[in-house]
């Protein structure tokens, strides 16, 4: 988990990312690319790779901020509702604005988001249960019942398969012109880092982030803007991407321990690392096809996660 391996195997996976595809680039073609070539890497390899990096390291970043607020190690914006009120935002934005350009659907799916991870987290707070498992279930259950208003609604005005189309993982459509709403990610995570001590107190509860003097809810708003936004805008580019943000910072805290600012940049390196793993994986295994992103990251992160709750019961037994 050092930072000198994870910047290694970042630099390894994302040349390797590059010149993997349908049209047949080597890394000796760098040095006398023809027409063709060229277009494929401007237009879709090196758009792809930079979707991916900054999908990776945001939604990582995202996962260890909420599960530091809520002080749960399972929760996440998968399992704490935030996704489903990303995608029944974006809904909405189809429904009732259909004209809208990215950036417009974005400010209504950050909008819906927020105020998913907000009602969240206010049901986390009346929740008498601590358990760490019991409360992502709470969240699941959230999550199901903003799903299912969601695909009421599709189905209602027809949107069922345009809505699951769209908004499946894939970054085969990550091309020159399509990913630059990821950019906004950049500067959200960077604030994140400048508030990675404020959200460490805060995640020591209320009465004790107030003792020492923080100002408790504006560090907990400022928290779910940064999650709400990174979960809709790689929700509206990239589309869903499962259980990363749940994975990566528990792989992270068991070697690292819970200094959040420690933790962040190997929270960011890991994110991407496994992202591009992912994204390599799928686009190799049945080539010159694509499995989506979604699905392989959604079959190897369910993999870790069952093993994150099996690890925890052995802990606790």
């Amino acid at each position: 988990m050092k930072l000198r391996y994870l910047v290694a195997a970042l630099l390894l996976l994302s040349v390797t990312s590059v010149f993997i595809g349908v049209k047949d680039i080597s890394p000796w073609d760098l040095f006398h690319l023809d027409e063709d070539q060229l277009h494929v890497l401007l237009i879709s390899r090196l758009p792809r790779l930079i979707s991916i990096l900054i999908a990776g390291v945001s939604m990582g970043i995202a996962g260890i901020i909420m599960q530091q607020l809520s002080r749960n190690k399972f929760v996440s914006p998968t399992t704490g509702g935030t996704d489903d009120s990303a995608r029944l935002g974006i809904l909405v934005a189809l429904i009732l604005f259909p004209g809208a350009t990215s950036l417009q659907k974005m400010v209504l799916a950050f909008a819906f988001a927020l105020l998913g991870t907000f009602v969240f987290m206010k049901i986390l707070n009346r929740v008498k249960y601590k358990d760490a498992i019991f409360i992502p279930l709470v969240g699941l259950m959230f999550g199901g019942i903003i799903a299912s208003v969601t695909t009421f609604f599709a189905y209602k005005y027809d949107l069922i398969q345009n809505l699951s189309a769209w908004l499946q993982g894939n970054f085969a459509l990550s091309m020159k012109g399509r990913y630059e709403l990821l950019y906004i990610s950049i500067p959200v995570v960077i604030l994140a880092y400048l508030y990675a001590n404020r959200f460490t107190i805060a995640g020591m509860g209320e009465e004790f982030a107030t003792n020492l003097g923080l100002n408790y809810k504006r560090v907990l708003n400022i928290g779910l803007v940064i999650v709400a936004l990174i979960s809709s805008v790689v929700m509206l580019t990239v589309g869903t991407i499962p259980f990363l943000g749940l994975i990566i910072p528990n792989i992270v805290t068991i070697y690292q321990g819970d200094n959040l600012k420690r933790n962040l940049p190997h929270t960011a390196l890991l994110g991407a690392v496994f992202l591009l793993f992912c994204d390599i994986l799928g686009r190799v295994i049945i080539y010159p096809f694509e499995i989506p992103i979604g699905l392989t990251v959604g079959v190897l992160g369910s993999g870790m996660f069952l093993y994150l709750l099996l690890r925890r019961r052995a802990y606790d037994l």
